[in-house]
This record gives C-alpha cells, sequence and structure tokens, in this order.
C-alpha cells in the first residue's frame, strides 16, 4: 500500500503558482516573505440566544458541518441586564480553521458555495482592515451544501474572516485574488 499524503488542490496551486506569481509582483527577494494565508475563521452571533438555548447547539452542529472542524459555543463576556444576558450564556458560534482543513474549506467556498449565492456579483474588496486581514460576511447560511435545506428552522448568516500574513491590504488582495476569491472589481486589473 503506498503511503500517499494528501495534499490540498489549493494548497499545492498557492506554492507552484500564487508564490511565484507574489514574488514577482512585489519584487520579494525570499520565498519567506511572500505572504500566505495563516487561518479562516468563522465566527456566527446567534440571535435569541438567551431565550432558546436549542439555537446555539443547532448553529455549532451547523458549523461543524459547514466547516468540517467541530466548531465550539461562544460566551458572553458580561452581564447586560437589558438584554437578560448573564455571563457565560452561549451566544453564538465560532470555529478556526488551519492547514488542511483551511484550505479545503476556502476550496469548497470560492467554486461551489459563493457561486450559490443569489444575484452574485462579487465580493467586497474593500473590507481588508489595514493589517492584511479580510473579512466577509455572509447572510444565509444555505449557500453551504452541507447543510440541508429542509431542516434548516431559522435562517443565520456569518462572518468568515481571512487571516494572513500580508503587510499592507494591496498584499492581502493579491494573495486572496490569487487564490479564487472572487472580488468585484477584478476586471480593471486586467485592461
Amino acid at each position: 500500500m503506498a503511503n500517499t499524503k494528501y495534499t490540498p488542490r489549493l494548497q499545492k496551486k498557492y506554492f507552484d503558482e500564487v508564490a511565484p506569481a507574489l514574488m514577482k509582483k512585489f519584487n520579494y527577494k525570499s520565498v519567506m516573505q511572500v505572504p500566505r494565508l495563516v487561518k479562516i475563521c468563522l465566527n456566527q452571533g446567534i440571535n435569541g440566544a438567551v431565550g432558546d438555548k436549542k439555537l446555539v447547539d443547532i448553529a455549532v452542529d451547523e458549523m461543524s458541518r459547514i466547516s468540517g472542524q467541530k466548531a465550539v459555543a461562544t460566551l458572553s463576556k458580561k452581564d447586560i441586564s437589558n438584554f437578560k444576558l448573564r455571563k457565560n450564556m452561549p451566544i453564538g458560534a465560532r470555529v478556526t480553521l488551519r492547514s488542511t482543513n483551511m484550505f479545503d474549506f476556502l476550496d469548497r467556498l470560492v467554486s461551489v458555495s459563493l457561486p450559490r449565492v443569489r444575484d452574485f456579483k462579487g465580493i467586497n474588496e474593500k473590507a481588508f482592515d489595514g493589517r492584511g486581514n479580510y473579512t466577509m460576511g455572509i447572510t444565509e447560511q444555505i449557500i453551504f451544501p452541507e447543510i440541508d435545506i429542509d431542516k434548516v428552522t431559522k435562517m443565520s448568516g456569518m462572518d468568515i474572516t481571512f487571516v494572513t500574513t500580508a503587510k499592507t491590504n494591496e498584499e492581502a488582495y493579491e494573495l486572496l485574488k490569487e487564490m479564487g476569491m472572487p472580488f468585484r472589481n477584478m476586471k480593471k486589473d486586467n485592461q
């Protein structure tokens, strides 16, 4: 039996195509200067979680299916009496993806999930934070094929944050664009 190690398609693409293209574009002297994707964080706040504890369990289960990794419930940090919120109550779900899981999730997001969004024209290229990280919001979890639409009781969105080693927004934009992220105004680059 051959001992073959699984390498995600996008990880192979990063080393074979993306890194050399970024080295050429930004004139890096070393491969270690090339920005890379470190992790992808999925975060979901649950509306109504204070009144119904099952909503958090459902969200954790859905997020675990979407990401391919066990999600955890996020807990409130302090008491807020106006919202009937107590410290350490579960109010959301989150998961952090790295290495193989991260590349697999990004591949599924770009090639399967985002094209399923109704009237999709691309993602906004202005959501960078100035330090090379990008955050996008998704309004409905049903764009992911892992979610069974018939079993969904409540539509909920999530934030997806891409953390990179890029120093500037421009480097992070080029990295994510080369990885296949469908930014809205990519046509201007090709003209």
